[in-house]
């Protein structure tokens, strides 16, 4: 019984200093970014790997989410002779909900677990010790142009993500299933107002922060893991507990911030 005990007050002591790093953290990046001097170029470079080089994926599951989404909501409507308000089901499903979760859900899993790889190598090599010897703050060089570029590209990526959902699920719609053009439209135009999108706004600012904060924390305090410690092995462990807790965590900020705002 008191192994369990023992083991209980072990867990919850890692966590709870898991946690306050991860805080701390946190605070010291936010810092980073607020103090002078501003370097544009950093910053460019990673608003180009996490925005421009995940375009592609967010189009390829954009389309294909929007086409299934009327392709179930037409059949669902048709049961009760509703199929003009399937633009309206397809714009407010994507634009509130799948828009920014998996916008957010496909950066985890092509940039944040690349930047957990990348802290966590930086970590493993000394890197970032030498840039501490040179007297150089690795929470304002390296964390706060990736901290910044995530704010700013998961709003775009889900705008992306929303338009292109919306145009394949007016294919699937319109082209295939035979539903009236404006009433696809129209519908869209006269469900969604300004909140529905605030919504979604503020769920992919809230989203770019988290990936980021998780996956470079994770890198960052690489021989801090449990399950990690430094080798390649502790890498590539402590980069797929970056992607699952990364991908946990969006699913329970989105309920948060649904039930908030809603």
């Amino acid at each position: 019984m008191m192994k369990y005990l023992e083991k209980i007050g072990d867990d919850f002591f890692y966590y709870l200093d898991q946690a306050g790093r991860m805080g701390i953290f946190l605070f010291h990046c936010l810092l980073g970014i607020l103090k002078p001097p501003y370097k544009l170029g950093p910053t460019i470079r990673q608003i180009h790997f996490i925005g421009a080089r995940s375009l592609f994926v967010i189009l390829f599951t954009g389309a294909f989410t929007g086409m299934v989404l009327a392709l179930q909501g037409y059949y669902a409507l048709r049961k009760v002779g509703s199929e003009g308000f399937l633009g309206s089901a397809v714009g407010l499903s994507l634009i509130r909900e799948l828009g920014p979760v998996l916008t957010a859900l496909m950066v985890v899993g092509r940039a944040g677990s690349a930047i957990c790889a990348e802290i966590g190598i930086m970590r493993n090599s000394e890197q970032i010790d030498a840039l501490e010897c040179m007297a150089i703050d690795p929470h304002k060089y390296l964390m706060a142009p990736k901290f910044i570029a995530g704010i700013i590209s998961l709003p775009l990526l889900t705008f992306v993500f929303d338009v292109i959902g919306i145009f394949g699920g007016y294919l699937v719609g319109v082209g295939m299933f035979g539903v009236n053009e404006g009433a696809y439209f129209q519908g869209m135009y006269s469900s969604v107002e300004w909140r529905d999108i605030h919504m979604g706004i503020v769920k992919s600012l809230v989203f770019g922060l988290l990936i980021i904060w998780i996956a470079a924390s994770k890198g960052y305090f690489l021989h801090f893991e449990r399950s990690g410690g430094f080798g390649a092995e502790g890498v590539s462990r402590t980069t797929t507990n970056a992607v699952v807790l990364s991908s946990v965590t969006i699913l329970v900020w989105n309920y948060l911030i649904t039930a908030i705002l809603l």
